[in-house]
């Protein structure tokens, strides 16, 4: 018998509860609920799921501080889902741990997506022995610095291959502007967001990635990147 993936959903609107339960059951997930903030934290304690789904409109506490609490102790993926649209709080979730984030209201075809990445990303070992790093058509050789798309050697500056590297080994997942200007620009440089938009673009063309339907860079706007994984 397969295995089961627990997944906790800590969210107070009945509806939605009732709307994932039926949709997760029936991918072979195992879903249990918590209706607060603190019961949420109390079973990821005692009984630690393979993934929580996360609500930030609670009614006992911010789930952005349901995240900030979480992160001092585990690693658990966590997809936050929530009405709130602004780009400031989908920013301040990714920084704060966060895997993904879904806008309500949200199909299930994207949430089962998103739920395989994270939980893949999760089952990855924590320190990787290999050079190679793939993600679809991207080839990554960290060792000899080496890049290739569809067998097709590219060329990059070294900012563009460390932009590029630092998509590649978070496939799937967001990763804000501060995030990027932090680790290829250094932590002086997180106003500079100019710099991100003129290399993505370089990155992009050299990549053979079109920005209106692209395969590889996605845009999250005013939030980050997303490179697409497998």
């Amino acid at each position: 018998m397969p295995h089961e993936i627990s997944i906790l959903i800590i969210e107070d609107e009945p509806e939605i509860r009732k709307f994932l339960k039926a949709a997760l059951t029936s991918h072979d997930y195992s879903p249990t609920f918590a209706e607060t903030a603190k019961e949420g934290i109390k079973l990821i304690t005692m009984h630690p799921p393979e993934l929580v789904i996360l609500d930030l409109g609670l009614p006992d506490m911010d789930g952005l501080d349901v995240i900030k609490t979480v992160r001092d102790w585990s690693t658990t993926p966590i997809i936050v889902l929530s009405a709130r649209g602004q780009e400031k709080d989908k920013v301040m979730a990714l920084e704060l741990g966060a895997d993904d984030y879904l806008t309500k209201p949200f199909g299930i075809p994207e949430l089962l997506a998103r739920l395989k990445v994270a939980l893949r990303h999760s089952q990855r070992p924590a320190s990787v022995t290999s050079p190679i790093v793939e993600s679809g058509d991207i080839y990554i050789d960290l060792e000899k610095r080496q890049v290739k798309v569809r067998d097709r050697e590219v060329h990059l500056t070294p900012t563009e291959y460390k932009l590029l590297s630092l998509l590649v080994k978070h496939a799937g997942k967001v990763v804000t502007h501060q995030q990027l200007l932090k680790e290829v620009w250094g932590k002086n440089s997180t106003e500079n967001s100019h710099y991100l938009r003129v290399y993505a673009q370089h990155l992009r063309r050299k990549l053979g990635d079109d920005p209106m339907r692209p395969r590889y860079i996605i845009t999250e706007t005013g939030i980050g990147y997303r490179l697409k994984s497998d």
